[in-house]
């Protein structure tokens, strides 16, 4: 068994990163009834390789890439005691390396570049019935700040 790596990802890495970015859409898809149907991208996966001020880490074990993630250094809002923070997102595992610490992995090589760029406040989000996301992040130490909700006026009208 090979062990599990992680390394910033390059621009060779867009095929593999493409379909995870798929996976991670149609997992998602039940928790989010606006989502429109077909083949949706929640990233532009190439510009946050390239930006300087985003970080896309993959766990590789030998040569195949298991799992992703990525930060970006955002603006906080001019009420946030902090000015910047640094936002996670494309958290992904492969099913078959579930459970062998990759999230865990991830998070601290992100978390090591989140220093670096002298940040202290991490963000991310996560949908309120998604219960394993939940509770991964949480054992990461994230704990809930603020749900959004939402109300269609579409479906009121069928009801």
């Amino acid at each position: 068994m090979n062990p599990i790596i992680t390394r910033p990802a390059t621009v060779e890495d867009l095929d593999t990163l493409l379909q995870f970015e798929q996976v991670i859409v149609t997992a998602e898809r039940p928790f989010d009834p606006t989502l429109k149907a077909g083949e949706i991208h929640y990233y532009d996966l190439k510009a946050l390789i390239l930006a300087p001020d985003s970080e896309v880490i993959v766990a590789t074990s030998g040569s195949e890439t298991v799992g992703s993630g990525y930060a970006q250094i955002r603006l906080a809002k001019d009420y946030n005691a902090h000015e910047r923070f640094a936002y996670l997102g494309f958290m992904y595992v492969k099913p078959e390396f579930r459970g062998r610490g990759v999230n865990g992995l991830v998070l601290e090589a992100l978390t090591t570049w989140i220093k670096s760029q002298g940040i202290s406040e991490i963000r991310l989000e996560v949908y309120a019935e998604n219960e394993a996301a939940k509770k991964a992040y949480e054992k990461a130490g994230f704990t809930p700040n603020l749900l959004e909700m939402r109300r269609s006026l579409e479906e009121m009208v069928k009801m």
